[in-house]
């Protein structure tokens, strides 16, 4: 049996909780991260590059 990859969101979630950020640092990460992705309409991040990033966080 096929397990899906886990989402993006989840995976981000895991390496935060694995470096024991905190939850308040958690809940920061994750919201830029969901704003990133829904700037450019749920396109993936790996899909994306230095110019999107910037375009993103100058607008």
């Amino acid at each position: 049996m096929e397990s899906r990859p886990r989402k993006l969101l989840d995976q981000v979630r895991d390496v935060i909780r694995l470096k024991h950020y905190s939850y308040q640092t958690e809940q920061s990460y994750v919201g830029w991260i969901r704003r990133y992705i829904l700037f450019y309409n749920k396109q993936h991040p790996k899909d994306m590059g230095g110019a999107e990033v910037e375009a993103f966080l100058t607008i």
